[in-house]
């Protein structure tokens, strides 16, 4: 399902319009973005756990060449599904 077609669909949901919808749905998104980008775990009760991880520097290899090459350190986003979540998807 893309962007546009959740927008879609919630407005149908919800009885806003679309540039409403799209309002909120912008929002919801960029308040979880900006939260991870501080370093802050996000909790929805029913759907999971957004939070972001250290990985350290590595060193690594290009597959077309095996040249070992320097992977610098960076934050990664995880995302940890929960209980509710899990049990609708495998039912």
């Amino acid at each position: 399902m893309k962007k546009s077609e959740m927008i879609e669909a919630l407005a149908n949901e919800t009885g806003l319009t679309k540039a409403e919808t799209e309002k909120v749905f912008n929002a919801t998104f960029n308040l979880i973005k900006d939260e991870l980008a501080k370093g802050n775990k996000v909790s929805v009760a029913g759907f999971g756990t957004f939070k972001t991880s250290d990985r350290a520097a590595r060193e690594g290899r290009n597959p077309q060449t095996g040249e070992t090459i320097h992977i610098a350190a960076c934050k990664a986003v995880s995302f940890k599904a929960g209980t509710e979540l899990k049990s609708i998807v495998n039912n």
